[in-house]
């Protein structure tokens, strides 16, 4: 499972011109998952993501969890971050999750955040969307649940 992981001022997600989420301060998840992903996986990004400590402190130091200000969280289901652009010029996306087994996995770690008391907002899965948002910082980290970078 990888995600990339944006600090954002605000975001929203558009489908057929009708704002369907929108967060105030947090993070924006674009969430990709394997065929070979489990709920293990899930579970790690999630108590990664809510815990990890990249929001400044008093000082200015990346020292606060999404937890620690109260922030929300955006997910947005994202198979292109399985693309693999290795060989010709068109990407093959062989290496992401089919979408029904994808979807349960988005749901699940949706689900967890959640319950982890966090405010979420999703993506519409396998819709066309249009993704707005301020990246702060610039702040953005690359996750994977088996830990390749």
């Amino acid at each position: 499972m990888r995600a990339v992981v944006q600090l954002t001022d605000c975001a929203s997600v558009t489908v057929a011109e009708h704002e369907i989420a929108a967060i105030g301060t947090g993070l924006t998840v674009f969430l990709g998952i394997g065929p070979e992903d489990t709920e293990a996986d899930v579970n790690y990004l999630a108590e990664k993501i809510v815990n990890l400590r990249i929001f400044p402190d008093n000082a200015g130091k990346m020292n606060l969890s999404l937890k620690d200000i109260s922030g929300e969280l955006l997910v947005v289901s994202q198979f292109t971050l399985y693309g693999d652009c290795r060989k010709g010029r068109r990407p093959s996306f062989d290496a992401a999750a089919p979408p029904q087994t994808a979807v349960v996995l988005y749901e699940t770690f949706v689900q967890l955040c959640r319950n982890m008391g966090i405010t979420v907002a999703c993506g519409q899965f396998q819709a066309e969307m249009i993704v707005r948002l301020t990246n702060h910082g610039p702040v953005t980290m690359l996750l994977d649940s088996k830990r390749l970078f």
